[in-house]
């Protein structure tokens, strides 16, 4: 079975043929939303009359929304727009909430809530950048450029490495990087990671509520560039059984009094109340509950158990990492370790903030 999907055999130069056609003054809206699982990505386009320049002038849409139980038609109301790396200027990309008919926030609508959530700290300025791993698979769901029967060498050589024999993929990996550039996605970095064909940029760092909106966007791009070239990105936090590192979304946080001098004070205050809340913010690092996290998080593999909580400077084996600069500086940020890499970004954060941003504004 081929590791390629068809489609990515079509001949590109027809189609850049006809995407370089002029398309006068209308404009092509591509809408983007999370589906009711909470894990997958969904699109559709829509022609408009001209440019909308604000986002303010790009309409909601109704979306219809097909369960088990039911069918039912839902609001995709726009929250943020960006550049389309695919259609080109001036068309769209606009990322939405969904909506019932009533307008209230659907149940799995968890932007809603972070962003009122979000609003309430607003003050405190906090920052949030987010490290986004994935793995590269064929379309028969074996690992990208892995042998067809057997394993590739063992891990210890693909880590930021160079070189055909142990980075699988760098094509898809820069393109990602230039499409978000061109999106307008705040991407500061990009390496390849311990297992062959896993790969991680970083998204960041953001104020508020701009963290997930712009990683949920990426997440989209990453689909959407990996289509163009026939592959698949898997956010599974343990897509390889065995002696292979998993793939997490670690988060770093801070708040303007741990940016300050003297703010690794309040960096170890917010560290403390994250270890009485181990349990419940695993709970919510991955979208089943902490059942994903349980492949990943074994304390092996550059990774803390999941049933304890630790923390430490400079050490990577822990929940909740101080980097050595910062505590150099005595000031800076933390690295919270325990997302997974198919957390919803929403939900993490809101759980951050709820730990370690409410009681610091009481405080004031």
């Amino acid at each position: 079975m081929s590791c390629v999907s068809e489609s990515s055999h079509l001949n590109k130069f027809l189609r850049h043929r006809y995407l370089n056609l002029p398309q006068g003054d209308f404009c092509l809206v591509t809408y983007v939303w999370i589906d009711n699982c909470g894990v997958d990505l969904y699109s559709k386009t829509r022609t408009m009359d001209c440019e909308p320049k604000i986002l303010a002038d790009v309409p909601e849409w109704d979306v219809g929304l097909e369960t088990e139980e039911s069918s039912t038609e839902m609001l995709l109301n726009p929250v943020c727009m960006f550049r389309d790396p695919f259609f080109l200027d001036p068309n769209k990309l606009i990322l939405c909430e969904v909506l019932k008919h009533t307008r209230e926030p659907a149940e799995w609508n968890h932007r809603n809530r972070c962003n009122t959530l979000m609003e309430k700290v607003k003050d405190l300025h906090p920052w949030f950048g987010m490290e986004q791993e994935y793995t590269l698979l064929g379309v028969n769901g074996h690992p990208y450029s892995w042998p067809r029967l057997g394993f590739p060498k063992p891990q210890g050589l693909y880590n930021s490495s160079v070189g055909a024999d142990r980075a699988f993929g760098r094509d898809i990996v820069d393109c990602l990087y230039k499409a978000c550039l061109y999106a307008g996605i705040k991407i500061s970095g990009t390496k390849a990671e311990h297992m062959p064909s896993q790969w991680e940029y970083q998204v960041g760092p953001c104020e508020g509520i701009e963290i997930a909106d712009h990683l949920w966007m990426s997440r989209f791009l990453l689909h959407r560039v990996c289509e163009d070239f026939g592959v698949v990105a898997t956010l599974d936090p343990k897509p390889m059984a065995g002696d292979w590192n998993g793939a997490g979304c670690h988060i770093n946080v801070s708040t303007a009094s741990m940016r300050e001098e003297g703010g690794i004070e309040h960096i170890e205050k917010a560290i403390e109340k994250l270890s009485k809340r181990h349990e419940e913010h695993i709970r919510v690092y991955d979208p089943h509950g902490g059942e994903d996290n349980k492949r990943r998080l074994t304390g092996r593999h550059v990774t803390a158990g999941i049933h304890e909580f630790s923390a430490g400077v400079a050490k990577r084996r822990v929940s909740i990492r101080i980097p050595c600069r910062v505590a150099l500086n005595k000031c800076g940020y933390f690295e919270d370790r325990r997302p997974a890499a198919n957390c919803d970004p929403y939900v993490v954060t809101c759980a951050i903030v709820r730990t370690c941003m409410i009681e610091e504004k009481k405080e004031k």
